[in-house]
This record gives structure tokens, C-alpha cells and sequence, in this order.
């Protein structure tokens, strides 16, 4: 399946709240969106494995995307490896997509500074011809992505670029609340962490619409670059 965007998380929740809003965007226009978690999130306090990857077809569901995978990879535990590149260049080279969204450069969580390299070093390391992957038994093509962002998540990093998400905030929240055992759930009797408050729920709009406010729009999403955007024309930039 040929994507034109493939997002990619260290956990199931890391893409929605990072850039829900875009994919929500995106898929509404018409592009192939998929989403890749590296982890199943099973250091997670609040939770199980199972409850974790129901949310996240759910939450796939109500986004629209056209596929999930999860690599189980360990949580908390996995590295920037040989091993762990190898496994996601074949997933690359399986979906081909134009654009791959990944995690914040560093973060408060450490799995999430650790997943923007790694996809980060697979998306370059795809494209080398003498880096030979197999699927299902066949030799695959090499695919290098042509533009690689990073959503912003837990630390508030200054953002290169903007998306206007305006029209898609609500997609974006219900994506993420379908993460039911993880987000602010005032019924829950589940011990308390620094997502699971109301605060960090509001947090998710405020920010969304803040960014809205500074490019004049409804709400946006922040993403940083691993080179200069460019435009055809001055008038390209709003």
C-alpha cells in the first residue's frame, strides 16, 4: 500500500496528540495516511497492553487512517539499533510514503527523544540501494521519504512550521480521548500521572489554539524541520 504520509509514535496516543489535527486534515483531502507505533506502551501506569490497543484502533477509526501497526518494540527499553532500523526501513519501504511525521526531537519522555532519531536515521538509511530488506519474501525497493517532521509533544518547542488544523480540533481531541484509560476520565479511579489531568487535556487545545492565534487561524499544529522549508514564491507563505 502506497501511503502519502506515514506517522510514527513511540506509543499508541504519542501521534494524536501530536498531530491528530494534521492527519485528520490530510485524510479529509484525500491522502493515505498510516500510523506507526513503535511500542505497544506497556510501561505505561494507567492501563493494559489490551485496553491500550483497543484505544488505538479506535482512535485509528475515528482519524480515518488507511493502517495501523505496531512494531512491539520494547517499551522504555528500545535503542537506536541496527536491529530496530532494519525493521522499520522494511516498513518504509513497504508504504513508500512522501512525508513521515515522528516524534518531538527531545522530550519529557525519553522513548520519545529516542523515536524521532530512529525513524529519523530510517528514512535516510531506506534509501541506500546497498541496504538490501525482503518482504514477505521478496526483495524491496529502496524508498527514501522526501520530507521528514517532527510533531511537538510535551515540551513546548518552538515550531518551524505551522498547519492550520482549523475545523479538525475536535477530530483531533476525540482521537485523543479515545484513550480512555489514559487522559482525564473524572470517573476513573486509576492512579493519577502527568497526562491523566484535565489540565494537560486543555493544554492540547490551548496549544492548538494558540498556534492558531500567532498565523491568524481557528487552531494549529507545530512541526520542526530537519531542513529549510522552501516556497515557489514569497506569496506561497501565509
Amino acid at each position: 500500500m502506497k501511503l502519502d504520509i506515514l506517522a510514527i509514535g513511540a506509543h499508541p496516543d504519542d501521534v494524536e496528540l501530536g498531530c491528530g489535527g494534521t492527519i485528520a486534515k490530510e485524510v479529509a483531502n484525500g491522502k493515505k495516511v498510516g500510523i506507526i507505533d513503535l511500542t505497544k506502551g506497556e510501561l505505561g501506569t494507567r492501563g493494559t497492553v489490551k485496553t491500550r490497543a483497543t484505544e488505538s484502533i479506535n482512535a485509528a477509526k475515528i482519524l480515518g487512517v488507511s493502517t495501523r501497526v505496531n512494531m512491539s518494540f520494547a517499551d522504555g527499553f528500545f535503542t537506536n539499533s541496527k536491529a530496530h532500523q532494519l525493521a522499520l526501513i522494511k516498513m518504509i519501504r513497504k508504504f513508500r510514503p512522501e512525508i513521515v511525521l515522528c516524534n518531538a526531537i527531545e522530550d519529557r519522555h525519553i522513548d520519545h527523544g529516542k523515536g524521532s532519531k530512529l525513524a529519523s536515521d530510517a528514512c535516510f538509511l531506506s534509501g541506500l540501494v546497498k541496504i538490501e530488506t525482503q518482504n514477505n519474501g521478496e526483495i524491496q525497493d529502496v524508498w527514501r521519504p522526501k520530507y521528514v517532521y517532527h510533531y511537538i509533544q510535551w515540551q513546548d518547542i518552538k515550531p518551524d512550521v505551522v498547519v492550520d488544523i482549523s475545523g479538525f480540533t475536535q477530530k483531533k481531541m476525540d482521537a485523543v480521548l479515545a484513550y480512555e484509560t489514559q487522559f482525564f476520565n473524572p470517573k476513573s479511579e486509576g492512579p493519577q500521572t502527568p497526562i491523566s489531568s484535565k489540565n494537560f487535556t486543555d493544554s492540547v487545545i490551548y496549544r492548538a489554539r494558540d498556534l492558531g492565534r500567532l498565523i491568524g487561524t481557528e487552531a494549529g499544529e507545530g512541526f520542526t524541520v530537519e531542513r529549510y522549508p522552501a516556497v515557489n514564491s514569497l506569496f506561497d507563505l501565509k
